[in-house]
């Protein structure tokens, strides 16, 4: 087995800037959301309708219409999905509640959970029969008091009507007692056109009980699978976009599917790692006992981010750095990245990202600024929410190479160039391996615990080449780490700075992942 490491350091080069080429198109733009309140309803009661409250998180993208998904993180929110016209360019329209008002009461506090009303919706997704499936996730107020209104479901909602058409409720095996369903995706590989797209399987994402839920809507059947690369990484709990630091501590939330791949592609928010599954893993059922899920690491980006998409063209993975305020295009086969648009005002907080069925070519971009509204220091004269559609996406031609396995997870790395421009000046950061080399080394895995190899990158305090040790179940006699840290591949027994360990729960060693 060869194990391929390549460990990315990112410094700032005075260069001349390589400006990304894609063109950004602003769609719609609001300072703050307003929403088209009939006569007799409370706009003026902010526990009603609080405007510096309403966060959109979600976008679906319709023949004609574009829709919104604002949950209750807070109270003030009158209606948690709602739809505005996709013609003006560059208008702030008015939302609209949908399918109509009667749908959100919760607003005001007049729920009743065996009606097909809906709570709090993070995310939405639309199927190729032209049916809305909203995932509702029951809580109120989930940044605040975290009130579980109703258990939570889907409702599925036929587009050409505005009627719900069917509604999923989960059954209690797959929730726990802080469930919050953010995410999820459709798969319609093995649908049959008979059945109109009620036979589909569908990915949801629990953010804060971590883990993937499986639906089984062909069967009705519903199970819940859960893994070490779904938790939060306290090192990554605190994120940082253009000065502001906030702290969150969410698991699995970003979620995308390669239907041609059968890969299901996920991160929490609090990590710097993309991951990925197969279709075959999930649809498989639940797992024996002892049984672990064989998620695989694609690799690591330059900070935290949310959003994610696949391009149906060649399969790249559309994500947002937050903290580089830009949107980049990775190619998983090899791991190269590259800036499709760098925007400091734009690109503040990417929370979800769409490519319609009818336009491959045109990735759409929900940025919120979701980090103001969660700090309470929104400026409410300023564009705070906009859905920008960026343009001519092409495919990444690049070659792949052969993948290696460590640690229980796949890893897929190799030489990566990302440029992205300080918000302050002209030069560029350039990812580089520590030793500068343009081409990863290769070293032979070790298969005995404590049997250590040279790694390829040299320290970047004593400027030596520290060891590694590589196996399933990698111990150190410095570190000892817990019996269910079953995911260790890289263990750096040297120098601790300048290497971050794959790792899958929270530990309190926080000299290990002390990054330089």
């Amino acid at each position: 087995m060869i194990l391929v490491v390549a460990i990315i350091l990112f410094t700032v080069a005075s260069a001349e800037l390589q400006q990304p080429t894609a063109n950004v198109e602003t769609t719609k733009q609001w300072s703050l959301l307003a929403y088209n309140f009939p006569w007799d309803f409370p706009a003026n009661d902010l526990e009603y309708y609080n405007p510096e409250n309403v966060v959109a998180t979600g976008i679906a993208v319709g023949h004609d219409r574009l829709f919104l998904a604002t949950p209750r993180l807070f109270s003030g929110v009158p209606a948690t999905i709602s739809t505005i016209p996709r013609n003006n360019i560059g208008d702030s329209p008015i939302l609209e509640a949908y399918p109509n008002w009667q749908y959100h009461s919760a607003g005001k506090k007049e729920y009743n959970c065996s009606e097909i009303g809906l709570v709090s919706v993070y995310r939405m997704r639309i199927d190729s029969c032209n049916r809305l499936w909203a995932l509702d996730a029951g809580v109120s107020r989930s940044l605040e008091d975290f009130e579980v209104t109703c258990p939570p479901k889907i409702l599925v909602i036929d587009l050409n009507t505005d009627q719900v058409v069917r509604r999923i409720d989960f059954p209690r095996e797959v929730i726990r007692g802080e469930t919050l369903y953010t995410n999820m995706v459709i798969d319609e590989t093995t649908s049959r056109p008979e059945n109109h797209c009620d036979d589909v399987y569908i990915y949801i994402t629990d953010t804060v009980e971590p883990a993937i839920v499986v639906y089984d809507s062909g069967r009705d059947l519903t199970w819940r699978l859960s893994h070490p690369a779904m938790y939060p990484d306290p090192n990554f709990a605190q994120s940082s976009i253009l000065g502001h630091r906030f702290t969150l501590m969410d698991g699995i939330v970003g979620m995308a599917f390669d239907a041609n791949a059968g890969t299901v592609y996920f991160q929490p928010l609090a990590t710097d790692r993309l991951f990925s599954i197969t279709t075959a893993a999930l649809r498989a059922g639940p797992l024996p006992f002892g049984v672990e899920l064989p998620v695989k690491l694609v690799g690591k980006k330059s900070s935290q981010g949310i959003g994610l998409e696949v391009s149906p063209i060649d399969g790249s993975i559309f994500f947002s750095p937050m903290t580089e305020t830009a949107v980049a295009k990775w190619n998983p086969s090899t791991n190269q990245q590259r800036v499709l648009s760098y925007d400091a005002d734009q690109f503040q907080f990417v929370a979800d990202m769409r490519i319609q069925a009818s336009d491959p070519s045109s990735l759409y971009v929900l940025s919120s600024k979701f980090h103001r509204f969660f700090l309470k220091n929104l400026e409410p004269t300023e564009v705070n929410t906009r859905i920008l559609r960026i343009e001519s996406i092409q495919p990444s031609h690049v070659s792949p190479i052969n993948s290696n396995h460590y640690g229980g997870y796949k890893s897929q790395h190799t030489h990566t160039t990302l440029q992205i421009p300080p918000k302050q000046s002209g030069s560029y950061l350039q990812s580089t391996y520590f030793d500068g080399i343009s081409q990863p080394y290769q070293y032979e895995s070790v298969g005995i615990i404590n049997k250590a190899v040279k790694n390829p990158f040299t320290s970047l305090n004593t400027g030596e080449r520290p060891e590694t040790i590589y196996n399933h179940r990698a111990k150190t006699p410095k570190y000892a780490f817990p019996g269910n840290e079953n995911f260790y591949g890289l263990v750096n027994q040297g120098d601790f700075n300048g290497l971050r360990i794959t790792k899958s729960v929270a530990y309190n060693t926080s000299t290990v992942h002390q990054r330089k």
